[in-house]
């Protein structure tokens, strides 16, 4: 019998070793080589039928083109009747194209595709290696009673994926997951290195060849990254990022990698009973308690991506127990937060060393605009001194180390938002390009001193 071949595969990078040893060379993790059997089984590939002829692949060989006789005319884009995915997308699906969706286990990876396959006005397939077809369908029930262009298929061997679809000829392709597909090409578990890489591999020649979309849903490690080989974020063509907090309703899909957009869009769900829901207008549900004032709150205008979001900012500033003051942050980075404590303590005298500082963004995002510096400068101190700030106030402006106030990009559209939303005042920092807007009033403060007059005099 002939040996059979095989090598030592990094669970972490996806190098290939020649033997096993404890550290990856590569990346430097230790005991992350596993062995793998990498000899090839004498099987026809995806695209060939019983002739050896290729039915869905295309008939010529490609040849050298100048790049000024090549068409740029872009292929219409693929309406997903999704108007946050196709956001996040760039204006929908691109024929040919490979996306990759990964997030965290229960944050609803599965029911996000499951509700975008059902509502595709062309004929979709749905291959699921984790679920059965009658748990896929009372899922289905909970979101949409019956769709006619939805077809399930619970399969993990990709001959018999590509058999199917050979049969069924659908117009795009979902695989939930990545991770649990494995081929005949590869003698090794699925889910290892080998198994994603050539299933991957295979899954892209056919949406190429085909121009077929293909998304495909991948599992993260305990670190938050997508379990694997790095190459599989490489080899697609978008990937995508979905996360929040299980705690709260709220979810965000941003764009990692996006060849055919832009990677600054973001586009916001919330999580009902029956699916998710598209929160069109995130600004209004992120600051709902407009009603009532207290201190330590304040309106901060951001942007996540192209889109303008108007957050509220909460601070709760309390004499030190224990000694040692406690510093916290969620939904914001604690280093900035300590950075701007030192700065109001440093540059504008406030003795805050002895003081706990908790600090809270609501909604169970996360933010990392410098614009919302001016905001959580006004919250801390609106709880230290217990004076309330006015609900008709936003803020708009990075904080600097000398205490200085400083502009920040895209003023004009954090104003329009605030005035659509019905704020009397905007807080920005001086610029030659500052908007001036009838609706609300544009306030320019240049130093921390001159707002702490202006609100707490």
């Amino acid at each position: 019998m002939a040996k059979v071949k095989t090598t030592f595969y990094c669970q972490n990078c996806g190098a290939q070793h020649a033997r096993w040893q404890g550290q990856c060379t590569t990346c430097k993790e230790w005991n992350t080589l596993v062995e793998e059997v990498v000899e090839k089984k004498t099987v026809p590939s995806w695209e060939q039928t019983g002739d050896g002829e290729s039915s869905l692949s295309r008939k010529r060989t490609q040849k050298p083109q100048q790049i000024s006789q090549i068409d740029a005319t872009e292929s219409p884009r693929m309406d997903t009747t999704n108007a946050e995915f196709n956001r996040v997308l760039g204006g929908g699906l691109v024929p040919g194209s490979v996306t990759l969706l990964g997030g965290e286990p229960g944050i609803g990876k599965s029911t996000l595709l499951l509700q975008l396959c059902l509502n595709l006005p062309f004929k979709t397939l749905y291959v699921s290696g984790e679920e059965s077809a009658q748990q896929i369908k009372m899922r289905a029930e909970r979101i949409k009673k019956e769709a006619e262009n939805c077809y399930i298929l619970t399969e993990t061997k990709t001959q018999n994926i590509f058999r199917q679809i050979t049969e069924n000829q659908p117009q795009a392709l979902i695989i939930d997951s990545i991770q649990t597909l494995q081929t005949d090409h590869i003698e090794s578990t699925a889910g290892s290195v080998s198994q994603i890489r050539e299933c991957t591999s295979e899954l892209i020649k056919f949406a190429k060849e085909t121009n077929t979309p293909v998304i495909l849903i991948g599992h993260i490690t305990k670190d938050g990254n997508i379990a694997g080989p790095k190459v599989l974020e490489h080899m697609v063509d978008t990937v995508l990022q979905f996360e929040g907090e299980r705690n709260h309703t709220y979810r965000i899909l941003r764009a990692l990698k996006n060849r055919f957009g832009s990677t600054h869009e973001i586009g916001i769900y919330e999580m009902l009973g029956h699916g998710l829901r598209e929160v069109t207008n995130p600004s209004e549900l992120l600051i709902s308690q407009r009603g009532t004032t207290l201190s330590g709150t304040a309106i901060a205008a951001t942007m996540e991506g192209m889109r303008p979001l108007i957050i509220e900012v909460q601070a709760l500033v309390s004499t030190a127990v224990y000694g040692t003051p406690q510093r916290s942050a969620t939904g914001y980075n604690l280093k900035r937060l300590n950075m701007i404590l030192a700065v109001l303590e440093k540059r504008a005298g406030f003795k805050l060393g002895q003081k706990d500082v908790f600090l809270n963004i609501t909604g169970g995002i996360n933010v990392d605009d410098p614009a919302i510096d001016l905001a959580v400068v006004v919250a801390v101190l609106s709880s230290n001194f217990d004076i309330e700030i006015s609900s008709q106030h936003c803020f708009s402006a990075e904080v600097g180390l000398g205490g200085e106030i400083r502009p920040v990009s895209r003023m004009e559209q954090r104003v329009n938002e605030a005035e659509k939303l019905g704020f009397e005042k905007v807080f920005i920092a001086p610029s030659k390009s500052a908007p001036k807007n009838k609706g609300i009033h544009v306030h320019t403060v240049s130093k921390i001193e001159e707002l702490v007059k202006y609100l707490f005099s």
